[in-house]
């Protein structure tokens, strides 16, 4: 696999002193896949080009497999690891290119933490939501994306295009930049990595991202693929960027995890003639929302959109919305409404991506305010801020909270003693713990809080949900 890095810069094959990489020479690096060679096809002062081949060894690659690898006999030696660029590429860039990937550069400081006019090529780069995705995610960083397909055959062009595409980037950028967003984003477009990936790989990944990643519109969806979507991963790698750059967090996608986890389904309803539990909540919430005459409302955190298209079936709501931080459970969500299809006097008014820790005056201009299931799924640190959007900023006239009873959680057969009910929920409170977080939020906002158990209520340990209504 092949990757060139081409500079026009004044005295051009000052990249040499960039990458710690003398261009008269060609360099060579032993890996535990195969060997690294670093070489300048084209050095003179006004056009310099590095050219990074990597030269993988299918034995010694089996020695490493990941879960992208095929398992079965043949397919372990003869697959595109050895041509395409994935995160093989990127861990030799990281061995190669550590001192420059640093921004280290002791013969030219200056130079280093300057941008650069740079030309980046990788033939062959398999590219996981094809050649959009590479400039969804590289456009942002304020490259010139071109990515062709590679045709799965020239001769025969009616087969279509293969999964690869041929990438080329081109801006001024700082070079340990641009080095540290290809170490990201090769195994990210890839979605594979060679190796398992374990809990070091969030300290890399805030390593490279440092910078850029906080504030890349698709942090997300980055952090989700370069951590293999383990959540517990995803989650603490949104947190530390989130305290490391003042960005708002974004919570895990609903849509790629279970709303309702496997343990609670089945203890929520052991036959057909019991409502789940989140059948419980959805109609509690909407029996309170009818007691207060509250006909607009803003469910907020909607996720998927289950609750919004109660709201929408119900005729009694005259005025509905909807926001969550999730593009794809915004996806989701609309279709569930058919916000697309919206017709003159819809009752639907708006469905958008928000996030409850910032004030945003769509959020104001509702009777009532829904937050189902949301507060266990935001950072201790950042609650008071989401209280300060709900009930100070936007300020409805009611607002619904329901939120896991920690106690109830003994009651649920194969959950481990201690463990929460989602693996997204930063917190679950007790009784106690949500009665004294409700009764402080009223009273600093001007609410009474009523308390209403939901699902079955055990005389030892409570409901399994707790909700508060919060009027004014």
């Amino acid at each position: 696999m092949l990757l060139t890095i081409t500079t026009t810069l004044d005295q051009a094959t000052d990249l040499g002193f960039l990458l710690h990489k003398h261009p008269d020479r060609a360099h060579r690096f032993e890996q535990s896949f195969g060997t690294a060679h670093v070489f300048y096809p084209d050095a003179d002062e006004r056009r310099c080009t590095a050219a990074l081949l990597l030269d993988v060894d299918p034995v010694k690659l089996v020695r490493t497999r990941g879960k992208g690898t095929p398992d079965f006999s043949l397919g372990q030696y003869v697959n595109d690891r050895p041509y395409a660029a994935s995160s093989l590429l990127a861990s030799a860039m990281a061995n190669v290119f550590r001192t420059a990937m640093r921004g280290r550069c002791d013969a030219r400081p200056e130079l280093a933490q300057t941008p650069i006019p740079l030309e980046i090529v990788l033939p062959a780069l398999p590219c996981r939501g094809g050649p959009g995705q590479a400039e969804r995610f590289f456009s942002p960083l304020g490259w010139d994306v071109s990515a062709v397909p590679v045709p799965l055959d020239p001769e025969f062009g009616e087969w279509g295009d293969s999964r690869y595409v041929t990438l080329t980037l081109t801006g001024e950028v700082r070079l340990t930049d641009a080095l540290n967003q290809l170490y990201v984003l090769l195994p990210v477009l890839d979605d594979a990595k060679h190796y398992w990936v374990a809990s070091d790989e969030v300290d890399k990944l805030i390593r490279a991202g440092e910078g850029w990643l906080a504030a890349h519109p698709d942090r997300s969806a980055i952090t989700r693929r370069y951590l293999a979507n383990r959540r517990a991963l995803v989650r603490a790698a949104l947190g530390r960027l989130a305290d490391a750059d003042g960005a708002p967090e974004d919570a895990l996608d609903p849509a790629e995890i279970d709303e309702e986890p496997a343990d609670e389904l089945a203890a929520e309803a052991p036959d057909e003639t019991v409502l789940s539990l989140s059948e419980q909540r959805a109609r509690s919430v909407l029996e309170a929302l009818r007691a207060e005459n509250a006909r607009r409302v803003i469910d907020l955190g909607c996720g998927s959109g289950r609750l919004l298209a109660r709201l929408v079936g119900d005729e009694f709501f005259s005025e509905i919305s909807g926001t969550d931080v999730s593009h794809r459970a915004l996806g989701h969500a609309r279709r569930r409404v058919r916000f697309d299809e919206r017709r003159e006097g819809s009752r639907v008014r708006d469905v958008f991506q928000g996030a409850l820790t910032y004030a945003d005056e769509r959020f104001r201009g509702y009777e009532a305010a829904v937050l189902m299931e949301v507060v266990e799924h935001v950072d201790p640190p950042r609650l008071p801020a989401v209280e300060r959007v709900v009930f100070g900023h936007a300020a409805p006239r009611v607002v619904v909270v329901t939120t896991p009873n920690a106690e109830h959680n003994v009651r649920y057969e194969g959950l481990a003693p201690g463990a929460m009910r989602h693996p997204d929920h930063r917190f679950e409170w007790t009784r106690a713990e949500f009665r004294e977080w409700a009764d402080r939020v009223a009273a600093a906002h001007g609410y009474r809080v009523r308390h209403v158990p939901v699902g079955d209520d055990d005389p030892e340990v409570g409901a399994p949900t707790q909700m508060g209504v919060f009027t004014r």
